[in-house]
């Protein structure tokens, strides 16, 4: 048991020259180190808080004696703490149910929130009070167990003092996730939650309100960086980035305090998280105010988020709207009443007179309206107690230890305390305290939200709560109305558009892209858009996937008109009829072949009403249909006019002496022409339908964000044979026509059948690059114009001269004038 005289900065201890020759060994400290509090007991718990937040190292040069370290700063809300601790030991001394017959004991220390002076007050509770000690390697320790301490730093170093002893610590502020190493630390419990869980609520947090972009501040110690790799942990692949990641020194240096802050200044992040205890806070955030830097939201830890120093109204400004994960609060009984009998004289707290009123000169000393800290502590002393009473009401034979025994009431060893602290399971103000393998408690968080209060200051506001016992992604439940602010390199990028890292930045700037046509994007900030199905496509915002468009032509505005222009063409070319059929017998129908006039007007009703088949959603029959009916009708229209134009052409060559042409052109002849052009256009029809018929198909290449119902032609050899005939009638007719043109007589029909033939060529010459070039229900519209087009066109050029005649000149209307013989 030497380390407990060893020799170091924090207890200045040494054997006396004769003591090392001495048979009963006495040692005597050469300072002491008095405890804060005191008071005897049949079983004595050892107490360190941080009484003071600041300390001034002494001069250490090895030359002399250092003095002992200098504790400045007086921590109110430590204080209270220490004395929930007497609060809960005399309670329990007064219980007729725990502990009866038995009197607890605490000695309370000061450890000025340094690892070196923890470690003075560890070394000190384990020597005692005396001055002398002799034999203190027999016998169980006069110490059973110490709630202690309050940073991990502190923590650690403690723990390992007490472990030789294996005297049980049960800290109520130490959260370092390192500390939960059981081969490090067999003797270390902990009432307040481990860090995995506060870094794995924090990046929920981040993620809950979009805050992709954040720094971290941290202090020098193993709770600072364990808790930044955690948060770092937890961080992966969520899409939150670290901007920045500075340490706060563990002895406080201004200058490099001044440096932290201009990299928060400077940088674009406006989230910065905090790892840190509220010592090394408080010096860092007066020099952060003083250079008037704000905007800035803080995510503040379990270390300080509930720090009664930073309330006052001064810090406001810069501090309002953190937000963090504070301790589970609880209700202690008769705290407050406890509080107000403390002596400010006789106590550890800055020069008083004794007369003055505690809730005026320290309120952060009387706020027990929450107690958070002060419950762990609460609930530290209690859970040794029970563990106590667990162990002294052993039944004999049926005892944990060997052979089945019981621990010794009057003989109680720490290690024995232990076994029955992880054993322990009790209840306190509604709340079950256990401790798992590790010596964890049940994870459980308020999230705390700092906000003005009516007087200015500043108020913690409970606005949810992490509860690490439920299901994995419902743990965090928290008021969202209360933060407002975003802290982004980059907006995040809404629904309807993607990610897209900025070259040589972090993947946490980037910039936003609008999803291409026919993809999306349903979800803030996506990697990449995705494809619509094939018969879907993009909205018009690009956050979800509507079915395309069916596109034919219907009987919208453009079919109607369509097909109005169609059933005035037709109802003309029968009115044209009807005129010529009771002007039958007249010399101006009469003189190049009636019967082929007839023909003509009835098969250009035909190709007026066959356009109507190509308005309307494609169906198998109608895709054969239009395009069959349309060749055929025209070959048939085309067929008359050549023979028309063969028998103008011959009557005026046959009036030539030796010339018998006209017995070849007679009205059985003229229907063989007939017969003959149309029947081959009926073969190659044939052909067409039997080989590779046309057919109704959905068209989503020509125009992706709709699907056109077109009638595929089936062959394209077949199609264009069809139209080449067509032209192939038209141009002969045209030549024919143009070679009878100036003949003899008034009335030249060639010249009218030359006009309607250089329209229709014209027309359907247009109508390839037209067709070929027009999207979706456009081809059909256009097909339909030439073939009413090019029907107009021959209706009006063949027949709108003869109607004159017949209607308004009927005086013309002879076989003299029309030969010439009369003006």
């Amino acid at each position: 048991m030497s380390l407990l005289f060893l020799w170091s900065l924090s207890s200045s201890l040494t054997l006396s020259p004769s003591s090392t020759l001495a048979t009963d060994t006495e040692c005597v400290l050469l300072s002491g180190f008095d405890p804060g509090f005191v008071a005897d007991g049949d079983f004595v718990i050892g107490g360190i808080f941080p009484l003071h937040y600041n300390q001034e190292m002494p001069d250490v040069n090895y030359t002399y004696q250092p003095t002992a370290v200098r504790c400045n700063g007086f921590d109110p809300r430590a204080f209270r703490w220490a004395q929930t601790m007497r609060l809960a030991v005399e309670e329990i001394n007064q219980s007729e149910q725990l502990l009866p017959n038995h009197m607890l004991g605490y000695k309370i220390f000061d450890s000025c929130a340094y690892p070196l002076t923890g470690q003075r007050a560890a070394l000190a509770m384990l020597n005692g009070l005396g001055q002398a000690h002799t034999h203190m390697c027999s016998g169980a320790s006069p110490l059973l167990a110490v709630i202690g301490e309050s940073g991990s730093a502190q923590s650690i170093v403690v723990s390992r003092i007490l472990q030789p002893f294996k005297i049980p610590m049960i800290s109520y502020f130490s959260s370092c996730a390192c500390l939960g190493d059981r081969r490090k630390y067999p003797t270390f419990f902990r009432v307040i939650p481990n860090d995995d869980y506060q870094v794995k609520a924090m990046a929920q947090l981040l993620v809950r309100y979009d805050w992709r972009w954040v720094g971290v501040v941290r202090g020098d110690h193993e709770y600072g960086h364990f808790a930044l790799q955690g948060l770092l942990r937890e961080l992966k692949g969520t899409g939150v980035c670290v901007a920045y990641q500075e340490m706060i020194p563990l002895l406080y240096n201004q200058q490099r305090a001044l440096e932290i802050i201009e990299v928060m200044r400077s940088s674009t992040a406006r989230v910065v998280v905090v790892f840190s205890a509220e010592g090394e806070m408080t010096p860092f955030l007066k020099d952060y105010m003083a250079q008037n830097i704000t905007g800035i939201q803080w995510v503040a830890s379990e270390a300080w988020v509930t720090a009664s120093l930073f309330t006052t109204s001064e810090y406001f400004p810069y501090l309002g709207g953190t937000i963090g994960f504070g301790i589970r609060q609880g209700q202690i009984p008769g705290l407050r009443d406890y509080l107000q009998t403390v002596n400010p004289r006789s106590t550890l707290m800055p020069p008083c007179s004794g007369q003055e009123i505690l809730l005026e000169q320290h309120s952060a000393y009387m706020n027990t309206s929450s107690p958070r800290v002060a419950y762990n502590v609460y609930k530290a002393v209690y859970a040794i107690a029970h563990s106590l009473h667990n162990l002294l009401h052993c039944q004999a034979g049926a005892g944990p230890f060997h052979n089945r025994s019981c621990a010794h009431s009057t003989n109680v060893h720490p290690w024995q305390l232990q076994h029955y602290l992880q054993e322990l399971a009790f209840y306190i103000s509604g709340e079950e305290v256990n401790f798992d393998l590790k010596g964890d408690s049940i994870p459980y968080y308020d999230i705390i939200n700092w906000q003005r209060g009516s007087g200015g200051n500043m108020e913690f506001i409970n606005v949810g709560l992490f509860d690490g016992a439920k299901a994995s992604g419902k743990e965090l439940v928290i008021q969202e109305e209360k933060i407002l602010v975003v802290s982004v390199c980059s907006a995040s990028c809404a629904p309807g558009s993607r990610k897209a890292v900025r070259r040589g930045e972090s993947l946490c700037c980037f910039d936003c892209v609008p999803c291409d046509s026919g993809k999306i994007s349903n979800q803030t900030d996506s990697i990449d858009c995705t494809e619509c199905p094939e018969d879907y496509w993009s909205n018009a915002d690009g956050t979800m996937c509507i079915p395309k468009v069916v596109e034919f032509l219907s009987h919208d505005a453009m079919g109607i008109a369509l097909t109005v222009i169609a059933v005035v063409g037709a109802c003309l070319t029968v009115s044209i009829l009807a005129v010529f059929l009771h002007h039958r017998t007249t010399p101006i129908v009469r003189v190049n072949n009636s019967e082929l006039s007839f023909f003509i007007l009835l098969s250009l009703t035909l190709c007026f009403l066959c356009a109507l088949m190509f308005i309307g959603e494609p169906t198998s029959w109608s895709c054969m249909l239009r395009h069959t009916a349309f060749s055929i009708t025209f070959s048939l229209c085309i067929s008359c006019i050549l023979s028309k134009t063969l028998v103008v052409l011959a009557a005026f060559t046959a009036a030539r002496p030796g010339n018998n042409i006209m017995k070849w052109l007679g009205p059985k002849q003229q229907r063989v022409i007939i017969f003959s052009c149309t029947l081959v256009q009926v073969l190659i029809c044939a052909a067409w339908l039997i080989a590779a018929p046309p057919y109704p198909s959905k068209n989503i290449q020509d125009q992706r964000s709709k699907i056109i119902l077109e009638c595929s032609v089936g062959s394209q050899l077949a199609f264009w044979c069809v139209l080449g005939y067509i032209g192939l009638l038209a141009c002969l007719c045209f030549i024919l026509a143009f070679l009878a043109r100036k003949l003899p007589g008034n009335f030249n029909e060639a010249k009218f059948i030359t006009f309607s033939m250089l329209i229709f060529c014209a027309v359907w010459i247009s109508f390839i690059p037209a067709y070929v070039s027009s999207p979706g229900k456009y081809t059909v519209a256009v097909e339909i114009f030439a073939i009413l087009a090019s029907s107009f066109g021959l209706l009006f050029c063949l027949f709108a001269p003869k109607c004159y005649i017949i209607l308004l000149k009927p005086e013309k209307n002879t076989k003299q004038h029309l030969m010439g013989n009369k003006k």
